[in-house]
């Protein structure tokens, strides 16, 4: 079944709206400078132990933190059990979180891609050999911003940059309920394991939205 995360919860009260619609997956944000959701670490690590003890969704530590000290320390501050590098953090600091106290945890590496083109597509080998758990493929924002661009990536793009990979995927980037059609190439491929999103689970006041978060589930998650 494929997985449906939802990124940028803030609340006990935001992650059990997750919950009890089905979601996967919770993004939590510690370490994204100037992110509309980063948290302090101790608030993260509050809103993470409400999915842990709740049964879920699974709490993601979501950072664009380099300093392999600092995201180790926030993983075991926060009891996460995932990790997501959104930023440009090498195959080094994945490696170094592979190798110490944080080696159970799952990484999961954003690969950024605009107008076909992706960055790091040169280092997708690098990051598997250092222990990259799953890919994130994500939409780079024109202005060269990261993280909840709402901007799609198309379906051959997509295909393109994970022809490269040998793990598995999440597919951000603007996702909708309605985008499932278009993107069934990729759903079909045998490494997509779900989608990832932000701005499409939240209404007209940037909270979340419990029909359009059902719609998304109802969609992506079958």
């Amino acid at each position: 079944m494929p997985l449906v995360k939802v990124c940028g919860a803030g609340t006990a009260a935001e992650v059990a709206l997750l919950r009890s619609l089905g979601v996967d997956l919770v993004g939590v944000w510690c370490g994204v400078a100037g992110g509309a959701h980063d948290l302090p670490a101790g608030r993260a690590a509050r809103v993470v132990r409400r999915g842990v003890a709740g049964g879920g969704p699974r709490p993601v530590l979501v950072t664009t933190l380099a300093d392999g000290g600092r995201v180790g320390e926030l993983l075991r501050r926060t009891g996460a059990g995932w990790v997501q590098l959104h930023g440009w953090q090498p195959p080094a600091l994945v490696r170094r979180l592979k190798a110490e106290a944080e080696a159970e945890a799952t990484v999961v590496k954003v690969l950024h891609v605009r107008d076909g083109r992706c960055p790091e597509a040169p280092l997708v080998p690098a990051y598997e050999r250092a222990g990259t758990d799953l890919f994130l493929l994500d939409a780079l924002g024109a202005d060269g911003r990261v993280g909840s661009t709402g901007t799609t990536i198309g379906a051959a793009d997509v295909l393109s940059v994970v022809a490269r990979c040998s793990r598995p995927f999440l597919l951000a980037g603007g996702i909708t309920a309605a985008h499932r059609g278009p993107y069934e190439a990729v759903v079909a491929h045998p490494l997509f394991r779900g989608v990832d999103v932000d701005s499409a689970a939240r209404g007209a006041h940037g909270r979340f939205d419990g029909r359009r978060i059902a719609a998304l589930v109802d969609a992506w998650g079958r």
